[in-house]
């Protein structure tokens, strides 16, 4: 069967074994890094090492999307991620904007980024405009509300059938805007307006996703769930069982996966999908 593809800008992937994608980010108040790389140039040296750690991509994002997260003016977030966004992209990474403003978007990639990554799902019809004025790849996420009210008792029916069909007609509303399906990924937003119940029910039933035909990227980095399960509130304490999450999630289907410990990922990655090569 023909590897699906997907084309972001210059870059185009080939989706027959697992993408990394590095997390960066560029803000003081980040639930797992916060303040580490708000420095330019120290998150210039941090996407150079996610790089040369294997991650194919490298997600740059200037508002922290933490539960509870205070708003960032565009302006603002701009500001903090353009240089970092233009220096990478310099170097031919393929760089990813994290970012639900279209004026962002349009910015990052007029810069140079690659791949628009909308946790809001575009849900505003500017950011579309943006998407349908470009050839940037585009992440098409679930999210209930906003990050500052998200986990306000987040409260579904059948959590996958919901997420599912949201990211089904987002996508349609896409391609109806000309977007090409080649350009589109898929993420059930975990931990954005999920419980720790429904994020896991996601991953376990991460088939039906995977289902509506598009790649699907799974971004469960030291969320919470995971530091409930491992009994470990330091979110820094998280990482190997980030790692099992992203394993497991490639077993059940997802393309591309959404980290901050990139080296480990990278490794568990390439023996997971060599054991997978000969069944699938």
């Amino acid at each position: 069967m023909r590897s699906a593809i997907w084309r972001c800008g210059a870059s185009t992937f080939v989706l027959d074994r697992p993408l990394v994608m590095g997390i960066l980010n560029v803000t003081p108040d980040s639930f797992s890094d916060g303040g580490d790389f708000f420095d330019p140039v120290r998150a210039l040296g941090r996407g150079r090492d996610m790089v040369a750690q294997g991650a194919q991509i490298v997600d740059v994002g200037g508002e922290s999307t933490r539960p509870g997260a205070e708003q960032v003016s565009p302006a603002e977030e701009l500001s903090r991620i353009r240089p970092v966004v233009s220096a990478l992209a310099l170097e031919d990474a393929c760089v990813s904007v994290d970012t639900r403003h279209p004026e962002v978007a349009a910015a990052c990639v007029e810069a140079g980024a690659r791949i628009i990554n909308d946790i809001s799902g575009f849900r505003d019809r500017a950011m579309i405009e943006v998407v349908a004025g470009c050839e940037a790849g585009v992440v098409v996420t679930h999210m209930r509300g906003e990050p500052g009210t998200m986990q306000e008792a987040p409260t579904y029916g059948d959590v996958v059938v919901e997420v599912r069909d949201y990211l089904e007609r987002q996508a349609f509303l896409l391609r109806d805007a000309g977007i090409d399906r080649e350009r589109i990924v898929v993420d059930p937003g975990i931990g954005f307006g999920k419980t720790a119940e429904h994020n896991l029910e996601v991953l376990r039933r991460l088939g039906e996703i995977v289902a509506l035909g598009y790649p699907v990227l799974i971004g469960a980095s030291r969320k919470r769930f995971i530091g409930t399960i491992l009994e470990q509130e330091d979110v820094r304490r998280r990482g190997w069982g980030s790692v099992g999450a992203a394993v497991a999630a490639f077993d059940r289907g997802a393309s591309v996966l959404r980290v901050h410990d990139v080296g480990e990922t990278v490794q568990a990655l390439a023996v997971a999908s060599a054991i997978a090569r000969k069944k699938r």
